[in-house]
């Protein structure tokens, strides 16, 4: 059956993820009926890369009603800016409609409740797009811990690594606001908090936290000076810029791939609704910690200690999972094309409390996110894979959970003190 979907937010990221595969790969069961975005250009944008899209209406962000009202969708696609997440999957499930949102299903824990609550009251459903939980490798570690082979889990170690290429660009964009992105805690390590929620199976309960400011604003070791308004495009201090110089020379500009337009045809041209992806890492309105270390108590007994640096020389993460029968490890280093020196294929190995370690190998699939996120697309528009023994598709407690353990992290780190997940949430989390 074919079902009508309408987007709210023209991003790259739906752009790419999302309205291409709906009009090739999945042709024969989505529709795109409807487009709402802040910036008319960027539906110009969108109409060049696809042009079966140009009888397709557009909306202003404050023409939702009105949109479902004249295209009658079946679902809404939210994949803006993250700040209006919580807005227009309240208004879809308001609507009766079902919603795929982006990550992080919205920057507070405030919001996710409400979100909670409108879908308890509705016909529509809620899914959230955490594609990591697709990749082949996270696949079967959460294989390999339902089938029990570490035993009853006691600790997770996870630490995440950005490179400075990466790490940078969310300095230069709408991130680096924490009332937009509800700083990285939430908009990045939304997708890893899920991920360690997910394989375990337990439901996150008191978090402590440190965290800083380290690499970027303008206390920044590398910022050649104490200046505000730059923009790398046409910054005379770049040649001074380590971070720009690191992936750049002289006669070739920095191309920063960003998930809401694209960084240098924004530079080539007029900013998009006042909004430019080449703003100065050292700018001193940056009000989000680029480090943190952080301490998570589970329900079931669990701890995880994570940490995440979004200033490294490469990019990839470590993972262990202890439990009462043994121990799983995995090392990757991010394929990007940016880690300067040869990494090998990631396997996972499992030590068993008492033997030999064994080295599992996985087959690696193409396609972003670790393979992730053609895999995701097809249990969204073809449904959930029978054959598969587990559901992977999340929902918006699972949602509400990663972003409650961003939050309680940015409050801890501020307040110096432990947080519980319930009151970040409001009201508890009986979900």
């Amino acid at each position: 059956m074919k079902r009508k979907y309408a987007i709210c937010g023209v991003s790259n990221r739906s752009l790419k993820m999302f309205i291409g595969p709906m009009l090739n790969t999945f042709a024969e069961r989505a529709e795109v009926v409807g487009l709402l975005d802040i910036d008319p250009r960027r539906f110009e944008v969108c109409r060049q890369r696809f042009p079966a899209l140009g009888a397709v209406p557009v909306y202003a962000p404050d023409d939702f009603d009105a949109m479902v009202a004249e295209t009658r969708p079946d679902v809404i696609i939210v994949t803006g800016r993250d700040d209006t997440h919580a807005r227009y999957t309240i208004r879809a499930l308001e609507h009766g409609l079902d919603v795929l949102t982006e990550k992080p299903m919205a920057t507070t824990g405030a919001d996710c409740r409400r979100i909670m609550e409108a879908e308890r009251n509705s016909r529509g459903t809620v899914t959230v797009a955490f594609n990591y939980r697709y990749s082949p490798i996270h696949s079967r570690i959460k294989e390999l811990v339902m089938e029990g082979r570490v035993g009853r889990v006691t600790s997770v170690d996870l630490n995440w690594y950005i490179d400075t290429y990466h790490g940078a660009s969310y300095f230069k964009r709408w991130n680096r606001l924490r009332k937009h992105s509800g700083g990285l805690s939430i908009h990045k390590s939304s997708h890893h908090f899920d991920l360690v929620n997910w394989w375990i199976d337990q439901r996150p309960a008191e978090v402590f936290a440190f965290g800083a400011l380290n690499y970027f604003g303008p206390d920044g070791e590398h910022n050649p000076e104490r200046k505000d308004g730059r923009h790398c495009a046409s910054c005379a201090d770049k040649p001074d810029c380590r971070y720009y110089m690191r992936w750049s020379s002289r006669g070739k500009e920095l191309h920063v791939q960003d998930d809401h337009l694209d960084a240098a045809a924004a530079a080539e041209r007029a900013p998009y609704s006042e909004y430019r992806a080449d703003a100065c890492i050292f700018d001193s309105e940056i009000d989000i910690e680029d480090t943190y270390s952080v301490s998570v108590r589970y329900g079931g007994g669990a701890l995880l200690s994570y940490s995440v640096n979004f200033s490294l020389p490469y990019e990839g993460y470590r993972l262990a999972i202890n439990g009462t029968r043994g121990r799983i490890e995995t090392m990757e280093y991010h394929a990007s094309g940016r880690v300067p020196f040869p990494v090998p294929v990631q396997t996972i190995d499992y030590f068993p409390l008492f033997g030999s370690k064994e080295t599992i190998h996985v087959v690696h699939r193409e396609g972003g996110h670790g393979g992730g996120d053609p895999a995701l697309l097809e249990d969204v528009f073809l449904g959930p894979d029978p054959n598969r023994a587990y559901p992977v598709l999340s929902g918006s407690a699972d949602g509400a959970y990663a972003v409650g353990i961003g939050e309680a992290v940015w409050r801890s780190i501020k307040e110096k003190r432990p947080v519980r997940i319930e009151d970040v949430l409001e009201g508890g989390a009986a979900f």
